[in-house]
């Protein structure tokens, strides 16, 4: 693997444990895709660093589960707006 695809993978670890941040806001954090933020952390990390990349994989499981609550609260927050 390339040192900078390493540092990047890193980078993003550190970033989503830090800030308890979703794939979409690190991908565009860090100028990527959504599918290169998944694949740097839960595969190519796993290489490089295997503990961060279960502490950062516990977050992102933990954001997947909460995922459809922010999801509704968006919602809600969206026709509220709509009906003032």
């Amino acid at each position: 693997m390339k040192d900078y695809i390493a540092e990047r993978a890193t980078g993003i670890a550190v970033y989503i444990i830090e800030n308890n941040a979703t794939v979409r806001q690190a991908a565009k954090v860090f100028g990527v895709s959504k599918s290169t933020v998944h694949q740097d952390v839960v595969h190519r990390l796993e290489l490089v660093n295997p503990g961060l990349a279960r502490e950062a994989r516990k977050v992102l499981d933990l954001n997947k589960s909460e995922r459809h609550i922010r999801g509704g609260l968006a919602t809600r927050e969206k026709y509220l707006r709509q009906k003032k």
